[in-house]
């Protein structure tokens, strides 16, 4: 734990504080080679925050604001479909991931969705055995 606080009350802000800042605009314009290599470690660190922090950021806007239905009937307050059993010949693959362009039925597009998310949602699958 000591090394951990000393780095951040002393080595990072002595670091940051021999670090080559100009007061002004015309400053930056007169510092020196290494100066500029001096200011590349921070310049990469602050960089590698920032795209880490935009591609968290797009990550959760591409995931939506929490609804699952991305685009089914979305002129309607619920979706809700009543299949009955007797127009089930043999078995029927119902989509549960809701990205099926052949909404009740399954498309395979929960294939594309799982690689994407890392989910592992897959269809329900509704046998119907005539009794005989």
């Amino acid at each position: 734990m000591y090394i951990v606080s000393s780095l951040v009350k002393v080595t990072i802000p002595n670091y940051l504080a021999s670090l080559p800042i100009p007061d002004s605009i015309g400053g930056w314009f007169r510092l020196g080679v290494r100066d500029w290599l001096a200011l590349i470690p921070p310049t990469a660190v602050v960089g590698g925050i920032s795209y880490y922090s935009y591609l968290t950021i797009k990550k959760a806007r591409e995931a939506g604001n929490g609804q699952i239905n991305p685009i089914i009937r979305k002129d309607i307050q619920k979706v809700v479909d009543f299949i009955d059993i007797e127009d089930i010949t043999e078995k029927a693959v119902l989509c549960r991931c809701w990205r099926s362009k052949n909404w009740p039925y399954c498309d395979g597009a929960h294939g594309a969705h799982n690689r994407a998310t890392g989910d592992n949602t897959g269809p329900v699958v509704v046998r119907h055995k005539p009794t005989e």
